[in-house]
C-alpha cells in the first residue's frame, strides 16, 4: 500500500481543495514532464479526474532510476529524516535557548524526550504561533515526518520530528480540553508555510499535512475528523503550502509583474534549507512564458491575503 492515496479518507473529501491554487483561482499545474507519457504536459492543471487512477509516489517509493532522473532534470534532492531533525533541533535550540528540547540525536537516529516540554519566559501559545517556512519544500519533510524518508516506514506520533509535529505535540501537552485542542491545532497549521515548484511534489506535501492532522486528531479526540473539519484544514494547507517558482515569485513558467532579487528569507519566520523539492534551476527551459500575478499567501492573524514578494 502506497504512503499517498487520493481515493481514501482523509484525502478524498478534501481533494478538490488540496488541488487549488489560491493565487490563480484555478488548480495547481503539473510543472514537470514526468507525466507526458500518459498525456499530461507540465502546463496542465492537476484535476481530480486526471489523478484518480494515477499512483502518486513519494520519493522513497520511486524506482532508483526515476529518482536519479528527477535529480538530474529538476535538481530534486533528498534529505534524510535525521538531517531534518538535526536542522529542526538547531532552530528550536535558538528559540528555547537550550539544546535537546524535543529529542536527543544519536548518529542517524534520535531518542524522544518523554517529559512535557518546559517553557520559560515564552509561552506554549507563542511557540505554536511562531511562523516558519520550508523553502522548495518537496514533500515537506521538515514540516511533517509521517514516514522515514529513507525507508518509508511510518514514524510513531510520539517520535515525529517535523516543525508542525512539534507544535502539535505542544498543543497535546497543554490544551485543557478538546475544544482548546481544536483551536490551537488549527493555529499550528496556520503558522507553517512552504512552497514548491513541481505539482506532484506539492500535492504530496499537502496530503502529508492533512494526513498528519488526521493522525493527531484521532489520537487526541478518539474518532475520525468530519469531512467539514478536514476541508477546513485543507483550505489552510492550500493557502500555506503553495506552488511557486522561487526565482520569480509567481506560478511556474510565468512572468513576474516586476523585477526583484532572489531572496531566501521569510520576514516573519525562520528559513529552513532546501528539502527534496526542486531548486527551480533550469526549470524554465523550453516552456512558454505567460503573464501571472505574484503568488499570494494568507496572514491568518490579520485575516487577509498578501503577496509573498511583499514579505521579502
Amino acid at each position: 500500500m502506497s504512503l499517498i492515496s487520493v481515493t481514501t479518507n482523509p484525502v478524498k473529501p478534501a481533494l478538490k481543495i488540496l488541488l487549488q491554487d489560491k493565487t490563480t483561482k484555478k488548480n495547481i499545474i503539473f510543472a514537470t514532464d514526468a507525466y507526458e507519457s500518459i498525456g499530461y504536459s507540465a502546463m496542465n492543471e492537476i484535476l481530480p479526474e486526471r489523478i484518480a487512477n494515477m499512483q502518486l509516489l513519494p520519493r522513497v517509493e520511486k524506482e532508483l532510476i526515476h529518482q536519479q532522473a528527477r535529480t538530474k532534470a529538476k535538481a530534486e534532492v533528498f534529505t534524510p529524516s535525521w538531517i531534518c531533525n538535526k536542522m529542526n533541533n538547531h532552530c528550536d535550540e535558538e528559540w528555547f535557548g537550550r539544546p535537546d528540547v524535543f529529542n536527543k540525536e544519536s548518529g542517524e537516529s534520535w531518542s524522544t524526550n518523554p517529559l512535557p516540554i518546559e517553557f520559560g519566559e515564552m509561552s506554549w501559545k507563542e511557540y505554536v504561533d511562531s511562523r516558519r517556512i520550508e523553502i522548495t519544500c518537496g514533500e515537506a519533510p521538515y514540516l511533517v515526518s509521517r514516514y522515514d524518508t529513507t525507508t518509508g516506514d511510518i514514524i510513531p506520533i510520539k517520535d515525529r520530528i517535523g516543525i508542525l509535529d512539534r507544535k502539535l505535540r505542544v498543543v497535546n501537552e497543554n490544551a485543557a480540553d478538546n475544544e482548546e485542542w481544536l483551536k490551537w491545532a488549527e493555529r499550528a497549521f496556520q503558522s507553517v508555510y512552504g512552497y514548491e515548484f513541481q505539482g506532484d511534489n506539492l500535492l504530496i506535501a499537502r496530503i502529508n499535512l492533512l494526513n498528519t492532522y488526521n493522525d493527531y486528531y484521532k489520537e487526541r479526540i478518539g474518532i475520525e475528523p468530519s469531512d467539514k473539519e478536514l476541508r477546513k484544514i485543507a483550505n489552510i494547507i492550500a493557502w500555506n503550502i503553495w506552488q511557486m517558482d522561487g526565482l520569480t515569485g509567481t506560478i511556474p513558467f510565468s512572468k513576474a509583474e516586476e523585477e526583484h532579487a532572489n531572496y531566501t528569507i521569510f520576514d516573519f519566520g525562520i528559513e529552513l534549507p532546501d528539502a527534496y523539492g526542486s531548486t527551480d534551476m533550469g526549470a524554465h527551459e523550453n516552456q512558454p512564458e505567460q503573464e501571472a500575478p505574484v503568488s499570494r499567501i494568507f496572514d491568518w492573524r490579520s485575516n487577509e491575503s498578501i503577496k509573498f514578494n511583499d514579505l521579502r
